[in-house]
């Protein structure tokens, strides 16, 4: 009895709070897929996310354009804004967060207006992730709610 147990809790799915923010996630706009993981640069922090995949770019024209193309333009530093999206680092400089899967006080660049905000990342029960972008207090900001892909 005690291995059919065993085996059978072997068998059941890990609550949420168990699993990582790593992974694959699609934004809650719909536009790019974001990448979480390892910072490359462990300085930068625990986990960075980067653009994995641009959904239906579009040019300044509002043509459909190659995602390979979609460069950095509205970057407020002018020597930045040739810099391609796809594969850019977005979000870095976390610190672990209080609750298991939560990230705080990190930084996101947003490329639809050029700046970069404060950021709190967090796993929900539910599987999604929550992103709070946020100027000065993380009262003053914005919530995303992305789904995980992989």
């Amino acid at each position: 009895m005690r291995r059919f147990t065993l085996a059978l809790l072997l068998l059941l799915p890990l609550p949420a709070a168990a699993q990582s923010v790593n992974g694959l996630w699609l934004m809650q706009s719909r536009g790019a897929e974001i990448r979480l993981g390892s910072c490359a640069d462990a300085t930068r922090g625990p986990v960075c996310g980067w653009i994995e995949r641009l959904l239906d770019p579009k040019g300044a024209d509002g043509k459909p354009v190659a995602a390979e193309t979609v460069t950095d333009a509205r970057n407020a530093d002018p020597s930045l804004r040739g810099r391609k999206l796809q594969g850019m680092v977005l979000l870095y400089d976390f610190r672990p967060g209080s609750a298991a899967g939560a990230f705080e006080e990190g930084t996101i660049y947003n490329a639809e207006d050029g700046k970069t905000y404060r950021a709190n990342i967090s796993l929900q029960s539910d599987g999604t992730l929550r992103l709070r972008g946020y100027v000065g207090a993380p009262m003053f900001g914005t919530t995303q709610v992305w789904t995980r892909l992989q």
